[in-house]
């Protein structure tokens, strides 16, 4: 079944209360490949890249693409040369697979044909807390027509954020819903450009003690146990 436009407000509402009750990864794509046959695609792919925490950040990939697709991919080191995958990590805007596109990996774009994957779009996203996404729809048949895609690349790419936002929440639960104060976030501004307390202080006309007030909840806030982790971690949360 393939949604139709008057369908599309109760069908996101549908995947939307689906996904807040996924509890892992492998639930949350099995209901993002069903979603992704509704609107005309056999396979999805997802990849999640975090980063934070900076010690060891994470990556999450799950795909219901041919298991042996899957293992040829892996066996060849296509993850490193995936032009897709390039293009998501520079670029927000969706891709469609092409001649073009695959100019630089043609053994990728040759092999990827030969197991039956020749229709393909794929959709970055980036969220606040410094995780960025991916979402690949693809088929074996049926090139995908200037006329489909004005019909559903809108709700494709609705399902590539929601598809992230689901994942990062189940991922990097901590980073969601931190925000700081105007002061505190002020004086992690100055500590960003090389400033002491002191000289924070001076700046704002406050005591040393009092900046270090604000940076002392700014620490609790992010989690964080020093000031130059503060610092990066909000600037990466785009809070300063």
């Amino acid at each position: 079944m393939v949604v139709k436009d008057e369908q599309l407000s109760g069908w996101r509402e549908d995947c939307l209360a689906a996904m807040a009750q996924a509890p892992d990864a492998a639930s949350l794509h099995g209901l993002v490949a069903h979603a992704a046959r509704d609107l005309g695609f056999d396979y999805c792919a997802y990849g999640l890249r975090t980063l934070l925490p900076f010690s060891n950040p994470r990556t999450v990939m799950v795909n219901n693409y041919p298991a042996a697709w899957q293992a040829r991919y892996a066996h060849a080191g296509y993850l490193a040369v995936d032009p897709t995958v390039a293009h998501g990590a520079a670029s927000p805007l969706p891709v469609l697979w092409s001649e073009q596109l695959f100019a630089g990996a043609r053994p990728l774009w040759e092999d990827a044909r030969e197991h039956g994957l020749r229709v393909g779009w794929a959709q970055p996203s980036r969220t606040a807390d410094g995780s960025k996404g991916l979402l690949t729809l693809a088929r074996s048949h049926d090139a995908l027509s200037s006329a489909e895609l004005r019909n559903i690349e809108g709700s494709m790419s609705w399902l590539a954020h929601a598809t992230h936002a689901a994942m990062a929440r189940l991922y990097q639960p901590a980073a969601v819903g931190v925000t700081l104060t105007a002061r505190e976030a002020e004086v992690l501004r100055w500590m960003a450009d090389g400033k002491t307390s002191s000289e924070t202080g001076q700046i704002l006309a406050l005591s040393e003690r009092t900046v270090n007030f604000h940076v002392g909840n700014a620490l609790a806030k992010l989690g964080t146990a020093n000031k130059t982790a503060a610092v990066v971690k909000a600037a990466l949360l785009g809070l300063i």
